[in-house]
């Protein structure tokens, strides 16, 4: 009994993105400003929607929700990548790794199933905009959240079931920045194509099915737009354009990944990037930097704070004169 305790591993080798030292410099830089901006940027979102009155709608409620997942989803894994930039040995505890795996999957399962309520907003907005307000009510705006945290609560703790209790008794090199479940269970000790099914059944089918119904709601919705109007129709395209941009980004490397996890490329790792870094940074631009009202709602913060902040520096200067 003693020799299966001790043959059990307890942590787990993370081999990162490059072992180049003069890249992992430079992945330090880089990864460090991409992060700060991400928290940032989204920071600013959540800020600007809750202080703004104008921007208490649901659309804009959902995207400061999706602005907080995106603060979390880019945070469970990048601080420890960049600190492990400056180390030679990257480890990460049993009990870490499985605490990667259970935010990965409830963080991106919530996402994509609030991509799905922003697109559902959208529809009703452009196709049923009489009956927008009675539908898009606050109580479904919470609801819908609610969903999203549910799905993605669920979605991860079916993971962990089959995953937790796994035998891991000699390998544990992970070629990766963390975590990733089809690599951490091929180094179980047990043939891990039952596991591998479990993974497309569970995160495969939930990508492909929630990246169909968001690429069907944007044909509906340039569909009807295209009945109505050609100048409607190329300004809904040049919306859609953009989100489509990051819903291709997002889904593309999680279907890549978790739709045929029994082989696994060097390019996965790169592929998670897009999931974990690029796409929080990429919703602040697209869902606002292109969006007047957002813009429009930060200069008022940003003025408003920048004349406050002259008020309160008068009396400073007052009693300096005399």
């Amino acid at each position: 009994m003693d020799k299966v305790n001790s043959s059990v591993v307890s942590e787990f080798v993370l081999l990162g993105l490059s072992s180049s030292q003069e890249l992992q410099l430079f992945f330090f830089v880089f990864f460090s400003v991409l992060y700060v901006v991400i928290v940032l940027g989204n920071l600013l979102i959540i800020v600007t929607v809750t202080s703004d009155n104008s921007l208490h709608s649901p659309m804009y409620f959902l995207l400061g929700n999706l602005s907080f997942v995106d603060i979390c989803q880019a945070s469970f894994a990048t601080p420890k990548m960049i600190a492990d930039f400056l180390t030679e040995h990257k480890t990460i505890s049993f009990s870490g790794c499985i605490a990667q795996i259970f935010f990965i999957h409830l963080f991106t399962g919530g996402e994509m199933v609030l991509l799905i309520s922003m697109a559902y907003d959208r529809y009703v907005a452009i196709c049923k905009p009489l009956h927008y307000v009675v539908i898009m009510s606050r109580r479904t705006c919470t609801v819908l959240v609610m969903v999203s945290w549910a799905v993605g609560l669920v979605h991860t703790l079916s993971q962990l079931s089959f995953t937790v209790n796994l035998p891991f008794c000699g390998p544990n090199v992970v070629d990766s920045f963390f975590c990733d479940l089809p690599r951490v269970t091929k180094l179980a000790c047990l043939d891990s194509y039952i596991i591998e099914i479990l993974i497309v059944v569970n995160s495969g089918i939930l990508s492909l099915s929630t990246f169909s119904l968001l690429v069907g709601s944007y044909i509906i919705i340039l569909v009807t737009v295209w009945f109505k109007s050609s100048a409607a129709m190329a300004k809904a395209f040049s919306t859609l354009a953009a989100h489509i941009t990051v819903v291709i980004l997002f889904f593309g490397p999680c279907i890549f990944i978790y739709v045929w996890p029994f082989t696994t490329y060097p390019v996965d790792k790169l592929l998670a990037i897009f999931y974990t870094v690029f796409t929080p940074i990429l919703n602040p631009i697209i869902y606002t930097l292109r969006n007047r009202d957002m813009k429009a709602a930060m200069r008022k913060i940003m003025t408003y704070y920048l004349r406050s902040k002259k008020i309160s520096e008068i009396p400073l200067v007052r009693n300096s004169l005399y």
